[in-house]
């Protein structure tokens, strides 16, 4: 499988490495757009039942945009991680580190890593959220709707924006350390 990578890496380099941008990009982007922008535009709506039916509405547009572009940022990143040969650089055969300024890079494609799976995970949790939000709406039950969709905008999408940005700029000192 890890030759697969390698040579998957060594023909399609640009392509990949564009892809993972592009994701990133379109994720993170999408999210400061929807929580700076889409969000402040929503609020000047004359009442909350239609704060809540387009926030809702919003949300579900943001999650079927992204949804493919996280999908894809993954399977690049495991390409790169594996097609890159940090580990190789940084460690032999016994597992014994060779290179520290190469086992320091290695080290944070796992954090970078990390921080994609939380936000991953967390993506998944908003849009459980948006959809029990939106059963509540299907019932008029606002409150119920608002205490769903409140979660995502005041602390789930701020929390995958910071670390998007994290993993951005880790991405550009691995870039860069390359």
């Amino acid at each position: 499988m890890k030759d697969v990578l390698y040579s998957l890496f060594a023909d399609y380099r640009t392509q990949i490495v564009f892809l993972h941008v592009m994701s990133a990009v379109v994720w993170v982007g999408g999210m400061i757009a929807m929580r700076f922008a889409a969000h402040h535009s929503i609020q000047m709506l004359e009442t909350a039942p239609l704060k809540l039916q387009r926030t809702a509405h919003a949300l579900k547009r943001l999650f079927a945009i992204v949804s493919p572009f996280v999908v894809i940022l993954i399977i690049t990143a495991v390409i790169m991680a594996v097609g890159l040969g940090f580990r190789a650089a940084a460690v032999d055969a016994d597992g014994k580190v060779i290179d520290e300024v190469a086992m320091h890079l290695y080290q944070l494609i796992h954090v970078k890593e990390v921080i994609w799976m939380i936000m991953s995970i967390n993506l998944g949790a908003m849009i459980l959220r948006r959809n029990k939000a939106q059963k509540f709406l299907d019932k008029n039950d606002f409150s119920g709707a608002k205490s769903q969709i409140e979660l995502i905008g005041r602390y789930m999408v701020p929390l995958n924006i910071i670390l998007g940005i994290i993993a951005i700029y880790l991405g550009v000192t691995l870039r860069n350390g390359y």
